[in-house]
This record gives C-alpha cells, structure tokens and sequence, in this order.
C-alpha cells in the first residue's frame, strides 16, 4: 500500500473551536503520524503521513473539521515521508 505525506493548510474558522484537538484524535483513531498547529494569522498547519486509504479518508475530514469549525479551504502540499510516530499537537 502506498504511503502519503502531506503539509495540508487549513483556512477558515478554525481556531478556538477545538480543531487541533479533534484532528488529533481523527488522526490516531484512523492510523495518520504527523502533529497540527495553529499559525499565527488563524490558520492551521498539519504535517501528515500514512497509508493511502487511510490519508484520503483523514483528508475528507479535514474538509469538514469538527462541527463548530468553518473550513474554508484545504490546501495539500506533497512533502518527503519521514517516519514519525504519533499524532501531536504542537504551539507556535
């Protein structure tokens, strides 16, 4: 099975709504490594790695994030694979 890394950037409203928390916990119940973090403009940043199908199914989440979120938009950028265990919450 392929392997997927990703930065994903994610515009909206999507801090104070718990985002990174409930990314976290998506990530580790579907088996994705990486961290999320808010950016200092309001965004937030994930570093993302893991299997295919499993990367494609986290990616549909991110579209919709958690019910008091606002995703405006979800830009994925190809990175090079590291092997990371984990899925944490990281600060700016």
């Amino acid at each position: 099975m392929k392997t997927l890394s990703y930065k994903i950037l994610i515009t909206g409203r999507v801090q104070q709504v718990g985002f990174r928390f409930y990314t976290q916990q998506r990530a580790i119940d579907i088996g994705i490594s990486g961290s999320v973090q808010n950016l200092p403009n309001g965004d937030v940043i994930i570093i993302a790695y893991g299997p295919e199908n499993f990367m494609l199914e986290f990616i549909n989440w991110l579209h919709r994030g958690p019910s008091r979120a606002k995703v405006m938009q979800v830009d994925l950028q190809e990175i090079p694979f590291e092997l990371v265990s984990g899925f944490n919450i990281a600060s700016y």
